[in-house]
């Protein structure tokens, strides 16, 4: 067990790294701002989701999606269409031509709720496609792309085109989505007030904690067999393949589960800040949360939390100090970062804190293992298994 978990925090320097940041996110935070910057940090946290996934996705696994913001907004407006509805009772609409639907599907003219709306008047249902809407869209992506060996810079251009059309989509159909404005007043969750300070109390810790579920679930699977073959792929993908391995089934699935960290926090984000439209599913949005992994370390699930903090509060700063060269800073922070630092804040911290305050530790690897050696231990698990049918067989 104590091994099994040891794998999960990622060692002994992995579970400090989660203590500092819980304590950052959970105690420092609350207590040095007030419930209005608590709630944007809660909105950035919900980027963190996005990070987090593109860590899983592209750090280990080597695929580069340019498209994560669908699968955030997906999630958003599933929890969106939960909330607009409650908000849409008869009472609440009964000055409309059709009491009981939302408005925007009012001023379309569209007299009855549509099937697909239907299922979200449960809060159950709602939670379950949050998660199953974006993964099976992404099935559906990738096995398209994997199945015939798409990857690489085509693949990230496809995300982009599929992100690019979600939006078109979504703003074209606004007697369904709420078009440009997206789903907007949406207060109350069962007949809870959402917008009261108590409750961005309680949902920023929520958020926190699913946010750390996440971390803890991703550094599972990278403490698994399949993170080793994850790194394998990502730079010997033929090597692998030869090995007997079907590539694809495992793309796929890293895939999906990238999708679904993702959705948790467009839900999450819809939840704290009362709203959610198209203008976080398309392109921009999408390339800069592969900015925020980047920035963190796209190797580094912790990492990935910090860049996107940091990222999100020089965007509130210099926005607020420099309303009208802030986009400068940022992209001035956005190179210095990429050029000085390309393995980003966790690489600064292996090759400059670390050795400093901690002293480089022998027998302790500061990075993963290569893809070299994960394939070779992973032919010879097939070698050994092999070996092993060959002499119960003759015995």
């Amino acid at each position: 067990m104590n091994a099994v978990m040891g794998k999960w925090l990622g060692g002994r320097e992995g579970f400090l790294g989660l203590i500092i940041l819980a304590v950052l996110i959970m105690v420092i935070m609350p207590l040095a701002f007030d419930i209005f910057r608590l709630n944007l940090i809660g909105k950035y946290l919900t980027y963190a989701f996005v990070a987090v996934g593109l860590v899983m996705c592209w750090g280990y696994g080597g695929i580069l999606s340019l498209g994560q913001g669908m699968f955030f907004g997906l999630g958003g407006y599933c929890m969106a269409m939960f909330l607009k509805l409650e908000a849409s009772d008869p009472i609440s609409t009964k000055i409309q031509s059709t009491p009981g639907i939302p408005d925007f599907m009012d001023w379309n003219q569209i007299t009855e709720l549509p099937w697909f709306w239907v299922p979200f008047h449960s809060l159950t249902l709602t939670i379950i496609a949050v998660i199953l809407v974006p993964g099976v869209f992404a099935y559906i992506i990738g096995a398209a792309m994997f199945k015939r060996r798409v990857s690489g810079v085509y693949f990230s251009i496809i995300t982009q085109a599929v992100a690019s059309i979600l939006t078109i989509l979504i703003v074209g159909q606004q007697g369904y989505t709420g078009g440009i404005n997206g789903m907007t007043d949406l207060r109350t969750l069962l007949g809870w007030d959402i917008r009261s300070d108590s409750a961005k109390y309680i949902l920023y810790y929520a958020n926190a904690v699913l946010l750390f579920g996440c971390i803890l679930f991703a550094r599972a699977i990278i403490a698994s067999k399949l993170g080793k073959l994850m790194l394998a792929m990502r730079d010997r993908e033929d090597r692998v393949r030869f090995s007997g391995y079907d590539v694809s089934s495992f793309q796929i699935f890293i895939f999906c589960i990238s999708a679904m960290i993702s959705a948790i926090g467009g839900a999450m984000f819809t939840l704290q800040v009362g709203f959610m439209s198209p203008s976080f599913v398309g392109i921009v949005p999408s390339i800069e949360m592969v900015i925020f992994a980047a920035v963190g370390g796209r190797m580094s699930l912790i990492g990935a939390v910090y860049g996107t903090l940091l990222v999100n509060f020089g965007k509130s700063y210099f926005s607020e100090s420099f309303p009208t060269l802030w986009l400068v800073f940022m992209g001035a922070l956005f190179i210095g970062v990429v050029m000085g630092f390309p393995n980003g804040l966790a690489g600064i911290y292996v090759s400059y804190i670390k050795p400093r305050f901690f002293g480089d530790k022998r027998g302790v690897p500061t990075m993963p293992v290569t893809s070299e050696e994960a394939v070779a231990v992973e032919t010879k698990s097939i070698n050994s298994t092999e070996s092993l049918g060959h002499h119960n067989a003759s015995v």
